[in-house]
């Protein structure tokens, strides 16, 4: 069997004034799949994947890709980060060129490609995140939510194998969530990894693949993220609250049911249809229980 593509293996890292962020911290990184870090603030999610694209350097342990340790030379750190991107939770702290095309132009190249390989690259990175009609707006003059789909552009022209989002969804109204996790879907579908951290228990629950709890610098548990997210007790030891449609399925009784239990409010309205009949009626109650 292939090793993960990308994994972590004990990292230690303490931030100045001896304030330990990691604590021996192993995760695996699946091929091809979603996976959630969860946890609360200042459990060490950021701090993890400062480590997977090699911007942190740990002190103890190793980062291994395709089962070998990472380099952190010159070099074969630049081929690190071309095979695994990283979008920051601020916009503003990645986003630096004048005009929206420039800045997504700008990590291919960077890359060395011939400017009709940048064009198509770029084009293609505008259309995926649904801002082909801001290519010329000024980077200044967009809304926080614009601002994040084009600082995942700029790194997915760079066409990664993986791809590292920190709170990816943090700040955008529904909509704008919709789009992004439609957008993210389309890329895993043809082969890029997926890996983001998020405090959002309901987005893991209903998005993810494999999910990874955080707490105090470590890992607590990792698996697939219907059988991880069902643990109360799991949950319990990282603070975290029950995934609302998990806790509306046990609830109304219809958690065991072909598939496990539904992890979309489509798929629960449609499980309790089937039972009761009163569309309208179980409609509104699960829009009203929903985040």
């Amino acid at each position: 069997m292939s090793p993960p593509i990308l994994a972590a293996r004990g990292l230690e890292y303490d931030y100045p004034g001896a304030i330990a962020a990691l604590r021996g911290l192993d995760l695996t990184v699946p091929r091809g799949r979603k996976l959630a870090l969860l946890g609360a603030n200042g459990c060490g999610k950021t701090t993890l994947l400062l480590h997977l694209n090699g911007t942190l350097k740990p002190a103890r342990g190793q980062v291994l890709l395709d089962g070998q340790a990472a380099d952190y030379g010159r070099r074969a750190l630049g081929a690190w980060r071309n095979r695994v991107g990283l979008v920051l939770q601020e916009p503003d702290d990645q986003l630096f060129s004048a005009t929206v095309y420039q800045d997504v132009s700008f990590g291919p190249l960077n890359q060395g490609l011939a400017e009709a390989m940048v064009r198509a690259r770029v084009e293609a990175a505008l259309a995926t995140l649904r801002i082909t009609a801001l290519a010329q707006r000024p980077t200044h003059a967009l809304s926080f939510g614009q601002k994040k789909r084009v600082a995942i552009a700029g790194v997915l022209a760079m066409q990664p194998e993986v791809l590292i989002l920190d709170e990816p969804t943090a700040g955008l109204d529904p909509r704008g969530v919709a789009h992004l996790l439609a957008a993210l879907e389309q890329l895993r579908l043809a082969g890029t990894t997926l890996v983001f951290s998020t405090h959002d228990v309901d987005l893991a629950y209903s998005w993810a693949d494999e999910v990874a709890i955080l707490g105090q610098g470590l890992v607590l548990c990792q698996g697939e993220a219907l059988a991880t997210l069902a643990d109360p007790e799991r949950l319990q030891a990282a603070h975290l609250k029950t995934p609302t449609l998990l806790a509306l399925a046990v609830a109304l009784g219809v958690a065991d049911g072909p598939g496990g239990p539904p992890r979309t409010q489509a798929a629960l309205v449609a499980r309790l249809q089937g039972r009761a009949g009163d569309r309208e009626e179980i409609g509104e109650v699960v829009a009203a229980a929903s985040p």
